[in-house]
């Protein structure tokens, strides 16, 4: 059984193998946004540069890309470790919820995907971005885990999601890269403009995350802006903030067009935002209507991401 984004099963299946619950406790739709991300951001570095590009750096750029992963497979089984009441109202389908993870072996899971992603960022990038990453894997922790456990407050909750998502994410593999290729780490346009854009995107996939989960995150006294607003208010909440987003990334894109590729950017966010306008409007207030909803904000997120080699 595979789950869509903070939605239902896809559908139904038997009991599953180890490696199926572990899949699904990875989160697939997360891990798909940090390995698009990653390789999105690759690309880009190594267009910037094409004269330095090594091949012999592969194996490289990949274990980077396999610590990504790990830790963001440690970020989303540390909050199922400590959200099974939750889960089992919210999602039920979830490995440990469901039965085919004992914490036990979650625990396990959990320490050895931080300790593997940290140590592979020592032994092989340094301590700059050894230190970004235990960074990630900190606020990761204190996001889910007593006595903190910031997701319980909204605006902390947000904040750490955009500043992960946003800023360590694209900052970290962009420094790597260029690290890699012998070069000094500066700002280029299109990673300055996608930093911003997915810093603000991924502020407003924290505020609609939990649009499926208010029935478990009332019972459990977990403070979304969903539990206080409601769905609707929230959705277009969400959806104003992103609405906003593609026409700020327009007029930068106009105003520096060679350098964002406006001929690209302008007509791609129109057609995004007309997109996401759409798929507000028709949202149902219901359990199926709001995973819907939100599974879509997860496909323009990709989307942007796959618009960035080309900017």
């Amino acid at each position: 059984m595979s789950a869509s984004p903070g939605g239902h099963p896809s559908s139904p299946s038997p009991p599953t193998p180890f490696l199926a619950a572990f899949w699904r406790f990875l989160r697939p739709h997360t891990i798909r946004g940090t390995l698009l991300g990653s390789c999105a951001i690759t690309a880009k570095a190594l267009a910037e540069n094409p004269a330095l590009i090594d091949w012999g750096l592969l194996p490289r750029a990949c274990l980077g890309v396999l610590a990504l992963l790990a830790g963001n497979g440690y970020i989303v089984g540390i909050n199922q470790v400590y959200d099974v009441e939750i889960d089992a109202i919210n999602k039920p389908w979830l490995p440990i919820a469901a039965g085919d993870l004992s914490l036990p072996v979650a625990w396990a899971l959990c320490l050895g995907l931080a300790a593997g992603g940290l140590g592979i960022c020592v032994r092989y990038f340094g301590p700059a971005i050894a230190k970004l990453y235990a960074t990630g894997l900190a606020l990761g922790t204190v996001y889910s885990v007593p006595p903190l456990r910031l997701k319980r407050f909204a605006v902390s909750a947000f904040l750490i999601i955009a500043f992960v998502r946003g800023f360590l994410l694209n900052f970290g593999v962009y420094q790597a890269v260029r690290a890699a290729l012998g070069l000094p780490f500066v700002w280029s346009p299109a990673i300055t403009f996608m930093t911003v854009f997915v810093a603000v995107f991924a502020t407003a996939i924290a505020i609609t995350k939990d649009l499926p989960d208010i029935a478990g995150d009332r019972a459990n006294n977990i403070q979304t802006f969903a539990t206080r607003l409601g769905m609707r208010r929230v959705a277009w909440l969400g959806s104003g903030l992103l609405l906003a987003n593609y026409v700020g990334g327009a007029l930068a894109a106009a105003a520096n067009p060679v350098a964002l590729n406006a001929r690209l950017v302008v007509p791609a966010h129109a057609l995004l935002a007309a997109a996401l306008t759409w798929q507000t409007a028709r949202m149902a207030e219901t359990q199926a209507g709001v995973t819907a909803y939100y599974r879509f904000v997860w496909y323009l997120f990709y989307a942007e991401y796959l618009l960035l080699p080309f900017i």
